[in-house]
């Protein structure tokens, strides 16, 4: 660790918990595309840390807003405190630093039951309406998460159309493609089907953001907004990465909808279209065949 970022590190720690602070040793993490991570251990315990010299300058302080949601959402599952985070300024690093989880020490079972089961708890958690007190970002990506009473206006206007505006705008598509996506969106109504209730999402539920520890299962990297609760469950199965336990025990607890299978690839759409604008590749292949099979 840079000596400057080590400074940098044991003054936000020192202010955050009111003592001084110092750093004994550090451990390199995987950190992401963007990111470098930590695991810090300090005269006043271990501590997670992420700091970028790219990328979105508030991506942390938004991360943060929505881990305080997740925190204050009754979940069971263990969600880290942030103990400080700051923009991105001039030269000056963006940093984020949360408490750090131990590994898990029970049945791994059993963490796979207590994971579904608190997803479900999650998505109790509902507002009056859909989107977030912010925006935030989903990997790189801005989300426009004005507050909508209108399900199928927010999906369709403010996760699809969003998109496909900024994929467009790089100039990687035809006009035919566009004109897929606006065929998309006149169906959406009768595609969705059903008004659903405005439950708080991760908002980036893939495999690698969920962990087992020994206070449980925990959420990591969150983008969360006030959305249908299928939109994170088609991420789960986008990639895969979670059991039949925690699917089990997510469906005992929060019993899903009819329709919510047909409704699962239409919710995977907006990940594709994201990768497709963050990493193009065969991303944008996939997420046209998604469109196509729906128009």
């Amino acid at each position: 660790m840079q000596p400057a970022i080590k400074q940098a590190l044991e003054t936000l720690l020192s202010e955050s918990l009111q003592q001084q602070v110092q750093i004994v040793s550090d451990k390199s993490l995987g950190g992401g595309c963007i990111n470098h991570a930590s695991k810090i251990n300090t005269s006043s315990g271990a501590f997670f840390v992420k700091w970028n010299t790219q990328g979105p300058a508030d991506i942390f302080v938004q991360e943060a807003a929505s881990l305080q949601a997740l925190r204050e959402s009754g979940t069971s599952l263990a969600i880290p405190e942030v103990l400080a985070c700051t923009a991105r300024e001039a030269a000056s690093p963006a940093y984020l630093i949360t408490d750090f989880f131990d590994g898990p020490e029970s049945n791994m079972g059993r963490q796979d039951e207590a994971l579904g089961l608190g997803i479900a708890q999650l998505h109790r958690c509902q507002h009056a309406r859909y989107g977030f007190e912010q925006d935030n970002y989903c990997g790189a990506t801005l989300q426009n998460n004005r507050w909508n009473d209108d399900w199928v206006d927010f999906f369709g206007q403010q996760r699809i159309w969003h998109l496909v505006l900024m994929i467009n705008q790089k100039g990687q598509w035809r006009s035919t493609d566009v004109h897929v996506y606006e065929q998309l969106l006149h169906k959406l109504p009768a595609l969705i089907g059903h008004r659903p209730a405005p439950s708080l999402n991760h908002g980036d539920l893939w495999a690698g953001n969920y962990m087992y520890t020994a206070n449980g299962p925990a959420l990591i990297d969150p983008a969360s907004y006030y959305a249908d609760r299928e939109c994170d469950l088609a991420l789960m199965a986008m990639f895969g990465g979670y059991s039949q336990q925690v699917w089990s025990a997510y469906q005992e607890a929060y019993p899903l909808p009819h329709g919510w299978k047909e409704r699962r690839d239409l919710y995977m759409l907006y990940h594709y279209l994201n990768h497709y604008y963050l990493f193009g590749g065969s991303y944008g292949q996939q997420a046209m065949r998604i469109a196509k099979s729906y128009v």
